[in-house]
């Protein structure tokens, strides 16, 4: 009998369960990537929040922690990015997949191809689905709007169905998943498997330090909230008091916020004003942005940073999905994954048993 837990995921990307752990910025670390890929899944490894350098070190570090292959996520825009693409190529023996979002073009997703590494870009929209898989990428990862940070409104039972019906290529689903259920339901939507950010960032090796975590557990579906205003497009974060504060304030307080966090961009990176602006643009909307948004933009990374990193949970921004509104609970990633596979299983046993 046929496994149904072995997919074209399982198959492509070289793991033994078709559960991907999406590339959190300063989340998704080595030790996290290599507790996921360990303990049966796919990880990515987050380089887009790393300088060249900082990547080069993280990927030789990867190396020595895990025996199984992993992924890579950057962005084309960040500083460094083409540098990035080179160090990705040099260690094609075990970089298997990169993930990002819309950036790269035709030509640099054909020297990924070319070098044995699968694109697996995460799209929110069908349009934007369609148009990578148009430039040569060869699966997608389609994140409805239940996902943690920049969301779209569509839910994932819309969309996935949606994006399925219009490319050809293996199609992965995030956004809301957490246990077993969720695979089985992403594999009976015709998907190839799922993916995870928020489940992985509640485990035990998430490097997430413990202020933070505890309101990751604590907060239930209405802690959880989309907001506009810290970058101008919605993200969906934990309801803390900073959230509160930019929620309730008016332009001037954002400007101040926004040039704060500015400054402290530059003294972390060296970059000059005109590179955090131009690095802000592209964070958000390819640069068709006013400059207040831009602004906004280089904020909010510093702002993430300093509670997932810095462990400052009051004054630090929390990404999430609302999928972390009834999680309780910080296992293992061996832990969790064994409960996603044994549950997965009976549900697709019940289903097949008719029952």
């Amino acid at each position: 009998m046929t496994d149904p837990l072995a997919t074209a995921l399982t198959r492509r990307l070289g793991c033994r369960l078709p559960v991907i752990q999406t590339a959190m910025g300063w989340v998704a670390t080595p030790e996290l990537v290599a507790a996921t890929s360990n303990a049966g899944a796919f990880g990515f490894l987050a380089c887009a929040v790393m300088s060249p350098a900082q990547a080069a070190e993280e990927l030789a570090r990867l190396r020595d922690l895990t025996p199984h292959d992993f992924g890579v996520n950057f962005h084309s825009f960040q500083p460094g990015a083409a540098q990035i693409v080179d160090l990705i190529l040099a260690n094609k023996d075990r970089v298997r997949a990169v993930s990002f979002g819309r950036g790269p073009d035709a030509g640099m997703i054909g020297r990924f191809r070319d070098a044995g590494i699968l694109c697996i870009p995460t799209v929110g929209a069908v349009k934007h689905a369609e148009k990578m898989v148009s430039l040569g990428c060869e699966m997608v990862t389609v994140q409805g709007g239940e996902g943690g940070g920049h969301t779209g409104s569509v839910p994932t039972t819309v969309l996935l169905p949606q994006v399925l019906d219009a490319v050809d290529v293996p199609v992965v689903a995030a956004g809301g998943f957490g246990d077993g259920r969720g695979l089985a339901a992403a594999l009976a939507f015709g998907a190839v498997g799922m993916a995870m950010g928020t489940r992985f960032l509640m485990t035990a090796e998430s490097p997430v330090p413990p202020a933070p975590k505890a309101a990751y557990v604590k907060a239930g579906v209405t802690d959880i909230a989309v907001s506009t205003k810290v970058d101008g497009i919605p993200q969906r974060m934990i309801l803390n008091p900073l959230l509160r504060r930019i929620e309730s304030s008016g332009r001037l307080a954002m400007w101040q916020r926004a040039m704060e966090a500015g400054l402290a961009m530059k003294r972390q990176t060296g970059m000059s004003w005109g590179q955090v602006i131009a690095t802000a643009r592209g964070m958000t909307a390819h640069g068709e942005m006013p400059l207040a948004q831009a602004m906004m933009a280089a904020a909010a990374p510093m702002m993430i940073q300093r509670a997932v990193v810095s462990g400052d949970a009051e004054n630090g921004l929390m990404a999430t999905g609302v999928v972390a509104g009834r999680l309780r609970d910080l296992p293992t990633c061996t832990d969790l994954l064994q409960s996603i596979e044994t549950e997965a299983r009976s549900h697709i046993a019940a289903l097949c048993a008719g029952s």
